[in-house]
């Protein structure tokens, strides 16, 4: 993949970097852990075979934080609090019109992702942290982080040492043994740090880290969430990752193999068949539980290409224009929701069988001054309504039910008849008959027109 162009919000007078790449169906936000600089990143082979991956199965939104890479940078003293850090993110989703993405983070922009998560549950699908620590500094219950005093001599080593070769190499060696022996990716190192931020930026970057606790936080967030973290983790330990997962309700913990500290480093394989299977259960459970009870009307015009044939193409457009108010019309009368339109036929929904028939009965008296006729197939079911339109198999039952219907004939399952008893509306047998593509026989219905139209053959 070619590296996706550089796009720019802001967020009051600060301008915030970001790219966006893949096509998949869902939608990802992945805020990188520590440092970061979009068009570096894209340098890496490591780095760039993990975003393709991402951009495999995701619409993928990837950032630069306040303070880093292509964003406006910081001061020495001019760290924000994490309550900005996690509105840029919400800037950033806005602006590219994300409705309800994964957030996928790692290590310190895990606890962005997070906290943004528990405050905005109606935007957050899913939480995917790498490697996390919840409390920045250690203390009597929170072992497993960096004291005081081992943060003051890091810090202390950053600002000495921040973008030097030597520096750069310790730091390489540290937190990515798995190349250490590999001169391509030292180089690489170098250069990330110093094009992702100043030794000020960083420095008053790691002091939101190095004072961050949002344990509160997270027993209140309610996406689904999965905690990934290597057991073999230089910076973080494993056991923050599990102090991590066990605050989230329901949270799902795998600690993977390697002692690597990027995620794009090491073993990919079982690091995304986590994370793809993660993802593969929200979507099925979402698709199983969205589901709504709707009756489904398909209507098309009976003999369409003859009767184009016969007025030309202008006319034809003209009557079918005028077919379609007709219909909208009778939509709206009923409460009817127009889902989609295929040349002249008109897939709809409705929150009850009666108000379908009726619908469908009114379709084919008003058409018939247009000298039109339409056939129309009605089926209730379970409808999924996850997508731009409802789906599933009462949809395909209801235009397979169309498509047997005669000339001006309405045609209902088994179902609609039994659902809208003693609503007075009155059906002929039409038997028993196999739908392509559905399984099993379908009992179908016709719907006889008004007593005010004919005798009543009951």
């Amino acid at each position: 993949m070619e590296v996706p162009d550089v796009h720019y919000v802001r967020n009051g007078d600060v301008a915030l970097a970001y790219q966006v790449f893949g096509d998949g169906p869902v939608e990802l936000v992945y805020a990188p852990q520590w440092i970061n600089n979009l068009e570096v990143a894209w340098s890496n082979p490591l780095f760039a075979r993990f975003l393709n991956r991402l951009a495999s199965f995701a619409r993928v939104v990837f950032v630069d934080r306040r303070g880093m890479g292509l964003s406006d940078r910081l001061s020495a003293t001019d760290a924000p609090p994490l309550e900005t850090l996690m509105e840029d993110l919400r800037v950033v989703i806005d602006s590219v019109e994300f409705k309800r993405p994964v957030l996928f983070g790692g290590s310190d922009a895990g606890c962005i992702c997070a906290l943004f998560a528990a405050t905005h549950p109606d935007l957050t699908s899913a939480l995917i942290v790498y490697g996390p620590e919840a409390r920045g500094s250690a203390c009597s219950d929170y072992p497993w982080a960096w004291t005081a005093d081992e943060w003051e001599v890091y810090l202390a080593d950053m600002d000495a040492g921040w973008g030097t070769d030597e520096y750069t190499g310790r730091m390489f060696e540290w937190i990515m043994p798995s190349a250490k022996a590999d001169p391509e990716q030292r180089r690489w190192w170098r250069t990330m740090q110093r094009l992702s931020a100043t030794p000020s930026s960083m420095i008053a970057i790691e002091r939101i880290w190095a004072e961050l606790d949002i344990r509160p936080v997270l027993p209140t967030i309610q996406a689904p969430t999965l905690v990934l973290h290597r057991r073999g983790d230089p910076v973080e330990r494993v056991e923050a990752g599990r102090d991590f997962a066990q605050r989230i309700p329901g949270a799902r913990l795998v600690e993977l193999a390697g002692d690597d500290w990027p995620v794009w480093a090491g073993d990919q394989r079982e690091l995304f068949d986590s994370i793809e299977s993660f993802l593969r259960g929200i979507r099925e459970e979402e698709a199983e539980l969205d589901r709504v009870l709707a009756t489904v009307l398909f209507t098309d015009i009976v003999g369409s290409t003859e009767k184009a044939t016969s007025v030309g193409d202008r006319a034809w457009r003209e009557l079918v224009e005028r077919h379609h108010t007709v219909v909208r019309a009778m939509l709206g009368r009923y409460r009817g929701i127009e889902q989609d339109v295929a040349g002249d036929g008109f897939f709809a929904t409705f929150d009850g069988p009666a108000r379908g028939v009726k619908c469908a009965q009114t379709i084919v008296d008003a058409v018939r001054p247009l000298e039109l006729e339409v056939r129309a197939g009605i089926h209730t079911g379970e409808v999924g309504t996850m997508g731009e339109k409802a789906s599933g198999i009462a949809v395909n039952v209801a235009a397979r039910i169309a498509a047997l219907a005669e000339p001006s004939e309405i045609l209902v399952s088994q179902t609609v008849k039994d659902l809208v008893a003693g609503s007075g509306l009155r059906f002929h047998e039409r038997g028993s008959r196999q739908l392509k593509g559905v399984e099993g026989a379908w009992h179908l219905y016709a719907v006889a027109e008004s007593r005010r139209r004919e005798p009543d053959p009951f």
